[in-house]
């Protein structure tokens, strides 16, 4: 497995994985509210849900809370985070199927909306584009793909990083310790720029892309199947 996904491979970080995540993404409950209400503005009361990188199951749950009538196909290639998104979800288990594996293990379709969260700055430029296509071949014309990941903004994305980072560390302010992790994300990440972001999204089929959050290196975006 490639470097980039070695924390999703780390026993330590998948069994901290829930209690360290809302610290280290700003508004994280918040942005999985945002999510549900982008997608429930095309989706019908009924609508089947596509969750790429679902490990975890947080963004899941909140929408399965949200929304009592949805269902959700879940796709991740870490059996371990699986593990914990379903132990996450095990009050939802009959409105959700998570499968091991890329979106290429994820059923055709067609899809009322999907979602990609925390999992796009994984993956290096060709790999993003064809998994962003093979979402888009799986949903209904007309309805949204909303993602969320790390970006590049600014001139100078690693000083974001570093406060990013910086964000997460509830322990204590340590500018310097912040600088050494934010260039090792650097390194370990694939960040393109919110410009090449947007390329990218309308590249892959989807039209009306737009912003919906921002919070220091974190950046989202909705976008149309076209």
């Amino acid at each position: 497995m490639d470097h980039k996904h070695a924390p999703f491979t780390n026993p330590a970080a998948i069994a901290s994985y829930a209690a360290n995540a809302p610290r280290k993404v700003p508004g994280l409950a918040d942005l999985h509210r945002m999510v549900m209400l982008l997608l429930a503005e095309q989706a019908l009361g009924d609508a089947h849900i596509l969750v790429v990188g679902a490990g975890g199951g947080m963004e899941t749950k909140a929408m399965a809370e949200a929304q009592p009538a949805w269902r959700f196909t879940g796709v991740d290639p870490s059996p371990a985070m699986l593990d914990l998104a379903r132990q996450t979800l095990n009050p939802f288990a009959d409105r959700v199927d998570l499968i091991q594996g890329s979106i290429d293990q994820a059923p055709a379709g067609p899809f009322d909306g999907a979602t990609c969260l925390l999992t796009l700055h994984h993956l290096d430029r060709e790999v993003r584009l064809r998994t962003l296509e093979d979402i888009r071949r799986r949903l209904r014309p007309g309805t949204s793909l909303v993602v969320a990941e790390h970006s590049a903004p600014g001139p100078d994305p690693e000083r974001w990083m570093t406060r990013s980072i910086a964000f997460g560390d509830r322990e204590e302010l340590d500018w310097a310790k912040a600088a050494a992790t934010g260039r090792m994300m650097m390194e370990r990440l694939s960040l393109l720029t919110p410009a090449q972001e947007e390329d990218l999204l309308r590249e892959a089929g989807f039209t009306d892309v737009e912003l919906y959050y921002a919070a220091f290196s974190f950046r989202g975006w909705v976008g149309t199947a076209g």
